[in-house]
């Protein structure tokens, strides 16, 4: 008898429809998606998961019950980004995260080329030295700031007690540490230490997200190359490069480390009447941190990225050879430091101070490079709608290197001034960190111009919004909807919402602007801390007053704001590892930003998409292989941006039996303009065209959606016209109480929703359920309930 039923349902089971809601950033509950108190997981784990209603948990066993509408599930994952307190570490990796979304931001080219490997080569080693440039602010602050300069110095290292094992006394003698090889050496540990971090913090992630295997996409007969790089069986599976990546990261900074160590004794070495057998082994240990670092250069610049396939293949002697050989030659190079060289003694700063100097000059000319290659794809395939024609990519880049650059710096910084105050005992450090630091304030008055450009354009835009208000909502000087007078506040909060909404637009202005004033103002100070070996201030000096005056100005205003900045990330992090309201701030920075692959480097915070799309691609296809139901995706803000991507990695069939609904969506606004190769107006209209039927809603007042802008008739085919944001301008009958203004959130809320919701479910056709196992519970396809 039951069997009976059950096929019976099983010929009824093409009416069911099923409507998957995917939330955007901030994440939410599955209550709030569901708008149901009582709601069970039936697939998934606590870090992401499939909800349904209470009642709809064996909704496919009841098709009858549900026609004419769908069956609402709700896909949750935003404990991908902002779940336990261990998430607030991830601010550290910033820089990195930044200079990740610059690999992606490459501009659309007709046909892969070595250019476009050339611009992800570019990437990569920028990347690259901003690993070494953070290991290296770490040894600035450990061996030069506090071992070197600190602890040789009688007076500062009297006035830190747990310095004293490693202080010399005012004759310069001292226990077995106080050699400086070996405070050195014992200070390198710190710096290590942080490495380990990166590369822990990375492998532990890894195992959470690029380890999930995407759908396999097996050969059909009408399956065709999709000629988009979502939709390659590989693509959200980054387990190779991040671990090829991972390990030539970790061996920089462990070579980093050992520079930092072996090279000062190596120096004192090569003075004439040094031990001869010591200059030998300096030299062969500079010889040898050549060497690592050619090789560490080497296996960055392979691609090792295959998208076209799933590529499980591990180069297991590689991961192994770089990381425990590096980590082999600190060893060797802090045995060598701490060898006893009678006559060596700490003063000044650590040999080493152009280090920082070269890391900015590489920095700079990589960016200028990455520029010009930038451009030269642009060209093969022009877009007009690509942010800064095509350099969004290198000024994405250059402010990754600026972040960078604020974090090494602010936190030397700030311990110099911990550890000395102004009592001038230590010199302090490098020179260049402190012109790095004195073009701050010239950056930010740029900035204020430009704020002060955009509320001047920002008020001119709400002035006309206002004369445009009345016309929309039909109203009149004398009476306004159902004889309400039209009220001057309420025009001005919509159109000041209106008009605070279109700044959006203004990034890469703003973006291209101070990127390009960084790069300016960082060549300036490297020139003149090369040129003078003077800080800003006391290179003034005997100059006109008012270039001294504003020298030690910028140099004083600079040193305090690199510090503020500094601390601002401490106690934000801080305040997220405790404050789980405040850690879902930061997982929203997270939401936007760590999107895509760890392409470009191994330390950026995981990408949740490839644990997400692999979520939803293995849900929607196996529920319509399995009930031949109707089903429609839908997603909000970077939940549609998921939904995209999720669509492009289903087999040709399945892609056909699904309809897409956007809402507050910035896969134009936002990801065709920043990622022109991947979301681009050639990009999108594929997936119109590939998906069964595709609507998109958007608001005027909305900060983050907008329209698609396909061109031609894609265009008004997935466009709805903008939609009334407040749904009434004053109280009507349907409206009795002022209705908000909704911008970003609640598109539900407006009956345009659900009207294109319907007309989706009409026109998909069901398909054929293939034949299910014996006892597989229809609601969670085959899977555990959980």
């Amino acid at each position: 008898m039951n069997k009976a039923r059950e096929h019976e349902n099983d010929g009824a089971a093409d009416e069911t429809a099923l409507e998957l809601l995917v939330h955007g950033v901030g994440g939410t509950t599955p209550q709030e998606m569901l708008d149901d108190p009582r709601t069970v997981r039936v697939a998934g784990d606590d870090t992401a998961a499939v909800f349904r209603r209470g009642e709809d948990a064996d909704a496919e066993r009841r098709p009858e019950e549900y026609r004419g509408k769908p069956v609402p599930e709700a896909y949750v994952w935003c404990n991908l980004t902002s779940g336990n307190g261990s998430r607030a570490l991830w601010l550290l990796l910033l820089p990195f995260m930044v200079v990740n979304l610059a690999h992606w931001m490459r501009p659309n080219a007709r046909r892969a080329s070595r250019t476009v490997r050339l611009y992800g080569l570019l990437v990569r080693l920028i990347g690259l030295t901003l690993t070494v440039l953070l290991v290296a602010g770490a040894c600035e602050v450990a061996l030069d700031l506090t071992a070197w300069q600190c602890a040789g110095t009688a007076a500062c290292a009297g006035r830190r007690a747990w310095l004293g094992f490693l202080s010399v006394d005012a004759q310069g003698a001292g226990g077995w540490w106080s050699l400086p090889g070996r405070r050195l050496a014992l200070a390198a540990l710190v710096p290590t230490a942080l490495t380990a971090l990166l590369w822990y913090l990375s492998h532990r992630t890894w195992s959470a997200y690029e380890s999930q295997r995407p759908l396999p996409h097996q050969p059909e007969p009408d399956d065709g190359d999709t000629g988009h790089a979502l939709g390659k069986p590989g693509f959200w599976y980054g387990r190779r490069l991040v671990a090829r990546l991972r390990a030539a990261h970790t061996a920089a900074g462990l070579l980093t480390v050992a520079a930092a160590v072996g090279t000062s004794a190596a120096a004192f070495d090569r003075r004439p009447g040094g031990p001869a057998l010591l200059d030998v082994l300096g030299w062969v240990l500079v010889g040898t941190l050549i060497a690592g670092t050619l090789v560490v250069i080497g296996v960055v610049a392979d691609r090792g990225r295959s998208e076209s396939k799933v590529d499980d293949t591990l180069d297991r002697a590689l991961l192994r050879a770089l990381p425990y050989g590096a980590l082999a030659l600190l060893a060797l190079s802090m045995v060598y430091a701490g060898w006893s060289r009678p006559g060596w003694h700490s003063s000044g700063r650590l040999p080493g101070d152009a280090t920082f100097g070269g890391i900015a000059l590489a920095q700079g000319a990589l960016v200028v490079a990455l520029a010009v290659v930038a451009k030269a794809v642009h060209r093969t395939a022009p877009d007009h709608r690509a942010a800064l024609r095509g350099l969004g990519g290198p000024a994405t880049a250059m402010l990754a290197c600026a972040l960078g650059g604020v974090m090494s710096g602010g936190i030397a910084q700030r311990v110099a001034d911990w550890l000395d105050g102004t009592s001038g005992l230590v010199k302090g450090p490098p020179v260049l960190l402190s012109w790095q630091a004195s073009v701050l304030p010239p950056l930010l008055i740029v900035l204020a111009f430009l704020c002060a450009a955009l509320a001047v354009r920002t008020a001119r835009l709400k002035k006309r919004e206002t004369a445009r208000i009345p016309l929309e909502y039909h109203l009149d000087a004398a009476s306004g909807a159902d004889g309400e007078a039209p009220d001057a506040s309420r025009t001005s909060r919509i159109a000041g919402t209106r008009a605070r909404a279109a700044l959006t637009d203004q990034a890469p202005v703003m973006i291209g602007v101070v990127s390009a004033v960084t790069l300016l103002l960082g060549g300036l100070a490297v020139a003149g801390a090369w040129t003078t070996g003077k800080v800003p201030g006391a290179a003034a000096e005997g100059s006109y007053a008012i270039v001294q005056g504003a020298a030690d100005t910028a140099q004083a205003l600079g040193s305090w704001l690199i510090g503020f900045g500094f601390l601002l990330f401490v106690t934000w992090g801080r305040r997220a590892y405790k404050d789980p309201s405040a850690r879902r701030t930061i997982g929203i920075l997270w939401d936007v930003g760590t999107f895509w692959p760890r392409a470009a480097h191994p330390f950026a915070p995981p990408c949740y998409a490839e644990r997400a799309v692999p979520d939803l691609t293995w849900r929607m296809a196996t529920w319509t292989r399995e009930t031949g139901g109707r089903l429609v995706l839908s997603g909000h803000s970077q939940g549609s941006v998921l939904a995209a991507a999720a669509a492009w990695q289903l087999h040709p069939s399945v892609r056909k039996r699904v309809g897409l609904l956007t809402y507050g969506s910035p896969l134009e606004r936002l990801y065709g303009r920043w990622f022109p190769a991947h979301f681009g107006p050639a990009a999108l209209t594929a997936l119109h065209r590939q998906v069964d039927c595709w609507r998109n809603l958007h608001r005027r007042t909305d900060p983050i959606g907008g329209p698609i802008n396909l061109p031609g008739e894609c265009g008004p085919q997935v466009d709805h016209e903008a939609l009334r944001d407040p749904l009434a301008y004053g109280r009507t009958a349907r409206h009795p109480l002022p209705a908000p203004i909704l911008g970003h959130s609640d598109y539900q809320a407006d009956p345009v929703f659900a009207e294109e919701r319907a007309r989706l479910l009409a026109r998909l056709k069901p398909g054929l359920p293939q034949q299910r196992p014996e006892n597989a519970p229809q609601g969670s396809s085959g899977r555990s309930s959980g």
